[in-house]
């Protein structure tokens, strides 16, 4: 079974597995949801679907149970399990995992955060999942990755060493001409229990259509820290094959376990032509993503608006719309032509189906084009600075 995607019910196939073989096991199963999932590929050439209707919480506990004590024979003394779920079942899987393991061998609950788009559901939007971590015994192997100071950190607390005086305040180690000891070079900050890691996008190359398809990038972490090249990993509800996939990208064997014929069928392929989509906010972090326009932004002080990043054609779309449609504001960069500003403002509009727009000009004198045509539903405002410069223009003929 080492290194395939095998078909079937994980109660059935667990017991197919050599016990104390395995490194890692990671499980991404039902979150007892209440709800049929059910997505097209990318090519729309097939559909995927899982039900996650159970009925009854007992029904969801017992079928838990029963696969969960099948996994843990199946580690090594150094070996740990990660289980991921959401709000709707950590408290059932909690409780299995603490009988299952004991709660001393709870290691973490990991928090995947990630952005998301709003809703019209009314309470806190979802943002984040949970991810169990427990080990099969204390001489469970971690590898301690490293993160990034904060922004905030004091450049004293990276150059120089600390210790505790008498009083155990943490305070810098101090040589006997009273100046404080250079320290050894920094790996960074331990990695904390929140990981924020982009969901796929849409159109990430990576996304191949499975309904809760995770991203590599999460499953790459978690085999970072519990494994080392050559170990077993282990999904047994391997989905689309996410964690198989990170496996074998990074140098571990791995079985994966799914009872659907199509999943299997999906999982195999990626198999043999792994994608990764690059993710820009876990290499240069946030940060590096262009910031909306701020100083076009501060012309629109007193009118109540949603920024817009990353689009040439519109900096602002104005909270209340017009006849159901987006009102959009593009300002006037430093020497461009408004001919051209108003030509990129009116291709979006017809992208968004906007009736309304408005093109604030900031420029004195590079004005629109007396053969130029502008489109309607554009209207033109001037900044004060503009204003009073064509104001003062002396009159022709006076």
């Amino acid at each position: 079974m080492i290194n395939s995607i095998v078909q079937g019910d994980c109660i059935q196939q667990l017991r197919k597995i050599e016990e104390t073989s395995v490194d890692l096991i990671y499980l991404d199963p039902p979150f007892f949801s209440d709800k049929k999932y059910t997505l097209k590929s990318r090519e729309q050439a097939q559909c995927f679907s899982f039900n996650d209707r159970w009925g009854c919480v007992q029904g969801y506990a017992d079928f838990m149970q029963a696969r969960l004590a099948l996994m843990k024979p199946l580690l090594k003394k150094t070996g740990s399990i990660f289980v991921h779920c959401d709000k709707n079942a950590q408290h059932i899987l909690r409780s299995i995992l603490d009988n299952l393991f004991g709660r001393e061998q709870f290691r973490a609950e990991i928090i995947w955060h990630y952005k998301r788009w709003s809703n019209a559901q009314t309470g806190l939007l979802a943002s984040h999942q949970n991810i169990y971590f427990y080990s099969k015994s204390d001489q469970y192997k971690f590898n301690t990755l490293y993160t990034g100071y904060s922004e905030t950190t004091n450049i004293d607390q990276l150059l120089y060493k600390r210790t505790r005086d008498k009083f155990n305040k943490s305070v810098y180690c101090r040589n006997d001409e009273g100046l404080s000891e250079l320290g050894k070079a920094k790996k960074g900050v331990p990695l904390s229990d929140v990981w924020d890691i982009p969901t796929l996008n849409p159109k990430a190359k990576e996304r191949v259509g499975y309904p809760t398809q995770k991203p590599l990038s999460l499953l790459e972490r978690i085999i970072e820290l519990s494994t080392d090249e050559g170990d077993l990993v282990l999904d047994p509800f391997c989905g689309s094959g996410t964690t198989c996939v990170a496996a074998h990208l990074n140098g571990r064997r791995y079985i994966g376990i799914d009872e659907s014929v199509a999943a299997v069928s999906l999982a195999r392929g990626r198999l043999d032509q792994p994608i990764k989509s690059e993710s820009k906010v876990l290499k240069q972090g946030r940060g590096a993503f262009p910031k909306a326009d701020q100083q076009a932004l501060n012309l629109l002080q007193g009118v109540a608006y949603h920024a817009v990043t990353r689009n040439k054609g519109i900096d602002a779309i104005l909270a209340e719309p017009y006849q159901n449609t987006p009102v959009l504001v593009r300002v006037q960069k430093p020497k461009e032509p408004l001919c051209e500003a108003a030509t990129r403002l009116t291709n979006a509009m017809l992208k968004k189906g906007s009736l309304k727009a408005f093109l604030i000009q900031t420029e004195v004198d590079i004005g629109l084009d007396a053969q130029f045509k502008l489109s309607p539903g554009i209207t033109v405002l001037s900044t004060p600075a503009v204003s009073i410069a064509n104001a003062l223009k002396p009159v022709v003929g006076d």
